[in-house]
């Protein structure tokens, strides 16, 4: 059990935010603990809704591995309301948990995938072209309850409205996108930008292969796996990522971290798939020095704390 008491001596206390699954924190996340303690840092996993933690005793509050929230945001953006010295702060946590940021980035100039939005209960047209889309839930993480559909296919036309009827009956809004193939080729970038003395500083690119093989049929919610490897980020992806980030409500000098995802689109410029700004995976362990950058991170904010 984790002793949440003030440690006798001074110094910095940090709770890595975690949920009751990975109490112990995601493998990738302990790589910093080890850095952290090299700094003088007193680092301990947290799970999010455990009701017995006094937030205020701690300097900092990284949010990291909560991802049990899926369900119950409306919960967790209301704790994050609560919680002293969280980064990222509790707005950009309401913010973006919401996928629905995608309209506002796209306004904003971001190249961003074409999206439509399907409301509880609300009637849905597959759309005439018949290509390939992607569906999910507008609060997900890990490609949980997402499906790849070919619409020219009438099965797959009837499961993809078999899985808007489950987002819906659920009470969760759901999500239409256009299906980029080049995914199964070039994979997924994630660009990586933690805290330092200047604002967010690029720190590393991983690539992620093609996750999406068919249609999701509601048998579980369970994580797919990812298969991860180091990447370097060409320039019209750093200068989409660049571009994004220019875009976050309130500027990005208070944040501790972002992830920036895209995909090639049709022309094979860079889009956003998704930002990720509440609790991404960082991929420490696919880059050198970045487990250090990250402490070093934390370590900026403390001070700005």
């Amino acid at each position: 059990m984790t002793d949440h008491h003030q440690p006798a001596r001074g110094e910095p206390r940090v709770a890595l935010v975690t949920c009751t699954a990975l109490a112990d924190l995601d493998e990738d996340d302990r790589l910093v603990l080890a850095p952290l303690s090299a700094r003088g840092i007193i680092a301990e996993p947290v799970v999010w809704d455990d009701p017995g933690v006094d937030w205020a005793g701690y300097d900092l509050v990284v949010l990291r591995s909560p991802w049990d929230y899926m369900f119950r945001r409306e919960e967790f953006v209301t704790w994050a309301g609560r919680v002293p010295r969280l980064v990222n702060p509790a707005d950009v946590v309401r913010w973006n948990t919401d996928k629905r940021y995608l309209d506002e980035l796209s306004a904003a100039g971001v190249p961003t995938v074409p999206t439509s939005w399907v409301l509880p209960g609300e009637p849905w047209q597959p759309p005439a072209d018949r290509g390939e889309y992607v569906i999910k839930p507008v609060v997900s993480a890990g490609s949980q309850d997402t499906g790849r559909y070919d619409l020219a296919d009438p099965r797959h036309r009837d499961l993809a409205l078999a899985h808007l009827r489950r987002l819906g009956a659920a009470g969760r809004v759901a999500m239409v996108q256009p299906y980029l193939t080049a995914v199964d080729t070039a994979g997924e970038t994630a660009l990586l930008f933690l805290a330092g003395p200047d604002g967010l500083a690029f720190s590393h690119a991983i690539r992620k292969g093609p996750m999406l093989t068919g249609p999701d049929e509601g048998a579980d919610g369970l994580y797919k796996p990812e298969e991860i490897t180091a990447r370097t980020a060409d320039p019209a992806q750093r200068g989409v990522a660049a571009k994004t980030l220019a875009a976050v409500p309130g500027g990005t000098d208070r944040l501790l971290y972002a992830r920036v995802d895209l995909i090639p689109g049709p022309d094979g410029t860079p889009v956003l798939v998704e930002l990720e700004l509440t609790e991404p995976s960082l991929f420490l362990g696919h880059a050198d020095g970045a487990p250090e950058r990250f402490a070093d991170a934390i370590v900026t904010q403390l001070t700005r704390a």
